[in-house]
């Protein structure tokens, strides 16, 4: 292929690329420099190191040669080093060199983190192989000593490359080197190791692999030493690499940077773990290392060490709804899931049954509604392949870039993004759960033959079915991924003012108020997650403009309904007596009506660690007749006995409930958003004021609210409660002490005492 005389050529290197073309370029390399070495005079006391990617053996084409000439202080070593630097040179190939004793490179390396880093990749090439060797040993030494403290330094250099260069897993011309994810997280996971801090993952290894296959393509396509990958190389890089198109290039360096993202990520907590903060010295002096702190977080999962983890006696195949409690307590919590967890919920977890079970189907909305928590939780589950499990569409989309310069996230992160978009704006619609499902599938058509929006429309009615939604839910959502362009493609190219384009979207809609809010809080979602140029006042101020005048063409929206009574309920209340009955997951309380009963069951539910899934509450002849579903939070449901016996504890003062709700309240509170929102709805057809309660969800949540209505002196007539993902939208008939629709006084009122009792404290 070579002689020693001249480098590799990469015209008798063209049938090799990937990792056969970077081993015959580094042999070849080592093959050539040898053979300067060899015509030097007077051998002995120097050696000549490769480092950085010949020194790993990962040459590109175009790539500077990186090479240290180490010497024992030998006199006439610097016209040696001419004699070498000066054939590479006139080969004309990039140089990146120095001259050092391995005292002085020791001496750099301490100055210069980046010398260091690239020193850690040193391979002898020709000369003193014990130079090599001893120079090799100190670094090694030096680095394991000193990288405890350097560590805020690597970190520091690698946020301020992904401020230049930003994240290439998103970005539609990523720099392969520099960007986040790119091939410096590659060295900096390999210094990690040297470190002996942590492992490197097999993945992070193919993952560099791929962008180092593309890299070699990318310098052979431009005929230099390019790093970024323009559009306009694509295409060429994937012919000489046997890939389908420049997009599948796209999409490969997408999942390959993302990759080494989360490798990177995991290795840092691995690192934060491996060295807490020091123990105070009393405690130090008290003797005993502290066992870990496991801290219950949902049924089967724990938090421990700044990670969930699954509790001892979790056991993922008999529970098949764990591993999206794993993934929720994760998100809610604001916590990583442990990497082993993830191995064991991959390995172990049995598939969930089709149609979901209501459980399963709340906790996947809970994550939802998580916020931006739910990102890292969701990358998490795609690293390890259990997002395509629990949704198999998701692998059309994933890591498929959007050529709309516009979008900021590749379709899949840009469908989570969405869906942190919609949850912010949950607390503005009837069923947040529908808004939230709909925003994470409003583009699963996308990669897909035809129209996204129809083809997706068919997919998220599927997948709604799935996740066990009821056959009208199914097609709302359905129609959200059908229709989601809708509001702003109408409002920005028709005439609002035609009574045509009116008819047009209520047509569409069928006529749906709901569906109408849906798609509205969506369109606006869609947007966020977009990116700042998919939105403006002008888009706002039409689409808003167009919405008031569909909603007034179709009509408002009707009072939440009252349901009646169950049967069971009312044959509780003829005993005339303080009762609770629990049957599977359905808790009733019938009791003789008067002030707090209400928050007194609430109370009650929630200081057993029961979360209240939908309610019925009502009042019949003098008595309380109340349906409670609910879900434990840990374990199972507590025995019927004990329930009665707090109960009456609870209504005689016996037991300081509100003290004991907000210890619970305290170490379970997360950091999700706690806004009120209050609805009147004000509709002839009822004798009472309806009051629609929307905000997050939260242990003694029903308690707190109920008892501020009880404290501002109105009858609780009826309520229906609803408990969606990680939100709440409970309904209350309220009176006041002549059994009349409250005045605007006693609204006022109302509106205050429950703001009151549901905003957190500062």
């Amino acid at each position: 292929m070579t002689t020693p005389s001249e480098p590799p050529r990469l015209e008798l290197l063209n049938r090799f690329t990937g990792a056969a073309l970077r081993a015959k370029l580094a042999a070849g390399y080592d093959r050539w420099l040898a053979g300067l070495m060899a015509e030097v005079e007077q051998p002995g006391g120097f050696a000549l190191v490769a480092v950085g990617s010949l020194g790993r053996r990962e040459p590109a084409p175009y790539a500077d040669l990186d090479l240290v000439l180490v010497h024992d202080s030998r006199p006439g070593i610097a016209e040696i080093a001419e004699q070498l630097w000066y054939p590479i040179w006139d080969a004309g190939l990039a140089l990146d060199h120095s001259v050092r004793t391995p005292a002085e490179a020791l001496a750099m390396a301490d100055e210069d983190l980046k010398v260091m880093l690239g020193l850690l990749d040193c391979r002898h090439l020709a000369g003193d192989a014990a130079l090599t060797g001893l120079l090799r040993e100190q670094v090694i030494a030096r680095w394991r000593r000193t990288a405890p403290v350097r560590l805020a330094e690597l970190r520091q250099l690698a946020a301020e490359r992904w401020r230049r260069s930003g994240d290439a897993a998103f970005l539609l011309e990523p720099d392969l080197k520099d960007s986040r994810g790119g091939l410096r997280e590659w060295v900096g996971l390999r210094a990690l190791a040297s470190a002996q801090l942590v492992d490197v993952p097999a993945a992070a290894a193919a993952a560099a692999g791929t962008l180092l296959d593309v890299r070699g393509e990318l310098h052979r396509v431009t005929g230099r030493g390019a790093d970024v990958l323009r559009a306009q190389d694509r295409s060429a890089v994937a012919e000489a690499l046997g890939w389908e198109s420049g997009d599948e290039v796209l999409r490969r360096v997408s999942e390959a940077a993302r990759t080494l993202a989360y490798a990177t990520d995991t290795a840092w907590r691995r690192v934060a773990a491996a060295n807490p903060p020091a123990r105070p010295l009393l405690r130090r002096l008290r003797g005993g290392a502290p066992g870990p702190v496991r801290q219950p977080l949902a049924s089967g999962v724990v938090a421990q060490d700044g990670e969930v983890v699954l509790a001892r006696n979790a056991d993922p195949w008999a529970d098949p709804v764990l591993l999206l409690r794993v993934a929720r307590a994760a998100a809610s919590a604001d916590l990583p899931i442990a990497p082993y967890t993830l191995t064991r919920l991959d390995t172990e977890a049995a598939p969930l049954p089709e149609p979901w079970p209501a459980a399963a189907r709340a906790e996947f909305i809970g994550l939802l509604g998580a916020g931006a928590a739910a990102v890292p939780v969701f990358e998490a589950l795609d690293q390890h392949g259990l997002l395509t499990r629990l949704i198999p569409e998701w692998e059309q989309v994933r890591f498929r870039a959007q050529h709309n310069p516009v979008h900021r996230y590749t379709v899949d992160r840009h469908l989570i993004e969405t869906a942190v978009q919609a949850g912010l704006r949950a607390g503005e619609v009837g069923r947040p759960d529908l808004l939230l499902v709909g925003a994470l599938l409003h583009d699963i058509g996308k990669g897909q033959p035809g129209d996204h929006s129809v083809v997706g429309a068919t997919l998220a009615g599927k997948i709604a079915s799935r996740l066990g939604f009821a056959e009208p839910d199914a097609a709302i959502i359905a129609a959200l991924a059908r229709h989601h362009l809708l509001l702003p493609h109408t409002a920005t190219r028709r005439d609002l003012a035609d009574p045509s384009t009116v008819g047009i979207v209520a047509g569409a809609i069928d006529g749906s108020a709901e569906l109408l809010d849906l798609l509205y809080w969506l369109t606006i979602a869609d947007a966020a997650a977009t990116g700042p140029a998919a939105w403006s006042d002008w888009k706002a101020g039409l689409v808003s403009q167009l919405v008031r005048r569909v909603r007034r063409e179709i009509g408002g929206e009707p009072p939440p309904a009252a349901e009646p009574a169950p049967p069971a309920a009312l044959a509780l209340a003829e005993t005339g007596r303080l009762r609770v009955a629990v049957t599977g997951s359905e808790v009733l309380v019938a009791a003789p009506d008067g002030p707090g009963l209400l928050s007194a069951a609430a109370g009650l539910l929630a200081l057993h660690g029961l979360d209240v899934r939908s309610a019925d509450v009502h009042t019949v002849a003098g008595m309380a007749v109340n349906r409670f579903v609910v879900s434990p939070r840990f374990g199972t449901l507590p025995d019927e006995a004990l329930l009665n016996r707090d109960l009456r504890r609870i209504r005689a003062g016996e037991l300081a409930l509100a003290d004991r709700l907000r210890a619970k309240e305290n170490s379970y509170r997360t950091a999700a958003d706690q806004g009120v929102r209050l609805i009147w709805f004000d509709d002839q057809g009822t004798d009472a004021s309806v009051l629609e309660v929307r905000t997050h969800d939260a242990i003694g949540l029903l308690h707190r609210l109920t008892g501020a209505l009880e404290r501002a002196a109105v009858n609780i007539r009826s309520a229906r409660i609803s408990s969606l993902g990680p939100f709440v939208v409970d309904a209350f008939y309220l009176t006041d002490g002549d059994g009349k629709p409250l005045s605007e006084g006693g609204r006022a009122a109302v509106e205050a005492a429950v703001t009151g009792a549901l905003t957190p404290p500062v």
